[in-house]
């Protein structure tokens, strides 16, 4: 299953843009990122039988290990791509929300749009990792 980052911002040559990168390249999964303006552009059109979760203050706090099992239940239901989807300053509105498969949150604090990419590259790490069995995750 290909893991589909698409983030709005530029992260340029960054501590964060470092962290993404350190963790992409760690990633055994197919990965890509595609980075939008701030305002306008258009989101990659979904392929079909993909997934698209939302990185939104209003999501669901899931752990490391709820994230593998639920990349791990998409991947063995035959899902192609599970898309990422981070927002500008502002967000997502109701409707974007509504279309989305799953909404996460990383806290209850709010997270720059730069800060949150480097946290869930590095959760993506993480959940596969845990599905490969790799001991990088330790729990407890």
């Amino acid at each position: 299953m290909r893991l589909h980052i698409i983030a709005r911002g530029k992260i340029g040559r960054s501590p964060e843009a470092e962290l993404v990168q350190r963790y992409a390249k760690r990633i055994q999964w197919p990965l890509s990122i595609t980075e939008l303006p701030d305002r306008g552009g258009s989101v990659p059109p979904a392929p079909q039988g993909s997934r698209t979760v939302m990185l939104d203050e209003l999501g669901k706090q899931l752990t490391s290990m709820e994230i593998a099992e639920r990349l791990g239940r998409w991947r063995d239901d035959g899902v192609r791509e599970t898309r990422f989807l981070i927002g500008a300053a502002d967000g997502f509105d109701d409707a974007e929300r509504a279309n989305a498969d799953l909404l996460i949150a990383f806290g209850k604090a709010t997270w720059p749009h730069m800060m949150a990419r480097a946290m869930l590259a590095e959760q993506l790490y993480r959940a596969t990792s845990i599905l490969a069995g790799h001991p990088y995750h330790r729990e407890g």
